[in-house]
């Protein structure tokens, strides 16, 4: 299960930013996972909840956004979002598509005190 690989990568940016910050505590983290990211939002959750005991962000909420597929359609121009296995624009039917967001996982909020 990779999700604990990267809530451990997830903690050490929160740390890394609280001390640059002078911070004492993180109260809330925000994320972004894009539906294509590969990383399971419960599974993330889980291994955020349990790897947060300890850390700076012990006593933190944990905020899930999912970033549905964002896509351009080369062919009429169109900017859509998909659903997660349709891979064709939803006006013009082409699948000559560049795909503009909903791949990746970023850490969007840190809130500190």
């Amino acid at each position: 299960m990779h999700e604990y690989s990267i809530v451990q990568s997830l903690l050490d940016s929160c740390e890394e930013q609280a001390q640059k910050n002078d911070a004492k505590k993180i109260t809330k983290v925000v994320v972004k996972i894009g539906v294509l990211s590969g990383v399971e939002p419960d599974l993330l959750q889980t291994a955020f909840d349990t790897f947060k005991e300890a850390t700076i962000c012990e006593e933190s909420q944990f905020v899930i956004n999912i970033q549905p597929i964002l896509i351009k359609c080369q062919k009429c121009n169109t900017q859509s979002e998909l659903s997660k296995h349709q891979y064709a624009c939803p006006k013009c039917e082409s699948v000559e598509i560049d795909i503009l967001d909903g791949e990746e996982m970023y850490l969007m909020q840190l809130e500190m005190e």
